[in-house]
């Protein structure tokens, strides 16, 4: 059975208990729970079905519960992010999806919160108390059906006119499982493909395309409906269920997920990125 899944924690879990290649470890911090693989050959990368690199998934409350006195889970999420950022220069980031479709949004909303810096410098920022700003720019592309053009050609422009140190990508995921719905973050070092979850691959954004470092991260808000059935039922699918239908399921509260989601990856990117600021300042800078 092939599962349909952007995490990599998943994908290991599918592929067995063969550890060759990979290293994985977890731990808890702050009432989140992390997970650390590392999948370090070309034989582990076939197996587990992602690309040679760094995948770190947190794990959560849902974001439909509490979501309050938060601090604490988004300074936890910015150190492991501002891990996989260079120390300096400007970062660009990219917030994928499209705003007409909830369960795709996302991308585009957390990156309304994010602080875009790159045009505050000189004088200006020094007379209003920001010249320890990182440059940051930030863009939300659209979609190719609306565009025209893909989300890779619309960044390697960007890359050209800017330069900045690394992008930071930001696009809603696809899971096999309900469990990780709303509750789980992941970042990658490998980038993101944006559409892959649903079927729709599409311009890989990642080193190799692009030139620079990529960090991919993201929320599961769809399960793939075939993947969902058959994670329920142990792969005993009823035979009259068409696995070729392209049925996504997302959960009913939606909306709300996507709201906090969004507000807690753009923030957690502003702690990682700005990081002589503190999570009050930068709060109030978004307000």
């Amino acid at each position: 059975m092939n599962y349909r899944t952007d995490l990599a924690l998943e994908s290991h879990e599918i592929s067995g208990a063969d550890s060759e290649g990979v290293v994985f470890e977890s731990h808890n911090s702050c009432g989140l729970k992390i997970h650390r693989l590392q999948i370090n050959s070309q034989k582990a990368e076939r197996r587990i079905g992602k690309p040679i690199g760094t995948y770190i998934t947190i794990e959560s409350l849902p974001l439909t519960d509490n979501f309050r006195d938060i601090k604490e889970q988004i300074n936890t999420i910015a150190g492991e992010l501002s891990e996989m950022i260079p120390e300096k220069g400007t970062v660009l980031i990219i917030g994928i999806g499209n705003t007409d479709i909830t369960s795709d949004a996302l991308g585009p909303l957390a990156a309304e919160t994010v602080l875009a810096t790159r045009h505050i410098r000189g004088e200006f920022a020094r007379s209003v108390g920001l010249s320890h700003l990182r440059p940051t720019a930030v863009i939300s592309p659209g979609v190719l059906g609306k565009t025209g053009i893909e989300t890779g050609e619309i960044v390697l422009s960007l890359i050209k006119s800017i330069s900045p140190s690394a992008v930071i990508a930001i696009d809603a995921l696809a899971s096999k499982s309900v469990s990780h719905l709303g509750r789980t973050i992941q970042l990658s070092d490998t980038g993101i493909a944006p559409g892959s979850g649903i079927g729709n691959n599409r311009f890989r954004l990642d080193r190799t395309s692009l030139g620079i470092p990529v960090i991919g991260i993201g929320i599961p808000t769809v399960v793939d409906a075939y993947t969902l059935v058959s994670d329920l039922t142990e792969n005993t699918v009823p035979v009259n269920f068409d696995k070729n239908r392209s049925l996504i399921v997302t959960p009913k509260e939606i909306d709300l997920l996507i709201e906090r989601g969004s507000k807690l990856i753009g923030m957690a990117i502003n702690c990682a990125i700005q990081k002589k600021y503190s999570f009050e300042d930068l709060a109030k800078l978004i307000s």
